[in-house]
């Protein structure tokens, strides 16, 4: 197999190191991990930087977990329960997500990654879902153990369901937003038990186009990244000279 390049879209935050403490491009390391087990190159990609020489050099595009997506993006007034966003990073994942599903480069959107995915296909979110009639996704606040595991149920046959197995299956959660409108071309593919939240988006006939709401990077889910990184092996392939 082609060995893949997978740019990771970094958050731009602030960050402590040794002695130093200053703004900084974050990639979690559970990310990185599981893009490697997979088989994948990892590389960080750097809000601000031009779009179309990033996407000349990956084969595969993952969108990371982080704060809320920004209601103007989806033409939604923001109201108050929308909590911190950077309109920096919304601007350059949403550009980002919108020409690699042009050019049918396979993404996987992860958490906040899904409801990017779903925003830059004309899709909108609930801008906090226990006000919606949904139930709570936040449970642990900054954790991804046991205390956020919920069911879901998956679409057999789908994108969701190679990666984390068909009907009722376990994940995690921690977010309060979701989406409300999906994306035209797009499906839901898996959604949480009780509420039926969607959980899960794709869009048939795209090489990979991939949305969870869950967080698969963890290391206490069992949840490999090889269908992604084997679409983007493939990509990696086509793009070959002959």
């Amino acid at each position: 197999m082609t060995t893949p390049v997978i740019g990771l879209c970094a958050a731009f935050e602030s960050a402590r190191w040794g002695f130093w403490e200053q703004p900084a491009a974050l990639v979690p390391g559970t990310y990185v991990a599981k893009v490697q087990a997979a088989g994948g190159v990892p590389i960080g990609l750097i809000p601000g930087t031009g779009l179309e020489p990033l996407l000349d050099r990956i084969d595969g595009l993952l969108l990371l977990g982080g704060v809320d997506v920004e209601p103007e993006t989806y033409g939604a007034a923001k109201s108050g329960r929308t909590e911190a966003t950077v309109p920096e990073r919304d601007a350059f994942e949403l550009a980002l997500a919108r020409a690699a599903l042009a050019r049918d480069l396979p993404v996987l959107g992860i958490c906040r990654g899904m409801q990017v995915l779903n925003v830059a296909a004309g899709g909108t979110l609930h801008q906090h879902l226990p006000d919606a009639g949904f139930a709570e996704h936040r449970r642990s606040p900054g954790r991804l153990d046991e205390a956020t595991f919920h069911e879901v149920d998956v679409v057999p046959h789908s994108h969701a369901a190679a990666l984390a197995g068909s009907g009722l299956q376990v994940v995690n959660s921690h977010h309060h937003q979701g989406v409300e409108v999906v994306a035209a071309g797009a499906v839901v593919t898996a959604r949480s038990v009780p509420d039926r939240l969607p959980e899960a988006i794709e869009f048939p006939g795209r090489h990979y186009a991939l949305g969870v709401q869950w967080h698969p990077e963890v290391e206490h889910l069992p949840h490999a990244l090889t269908g992604f990184v084997a679409a983007a092996a493939d990509r990696a392939k086509e793009d070959q000279p002959a």
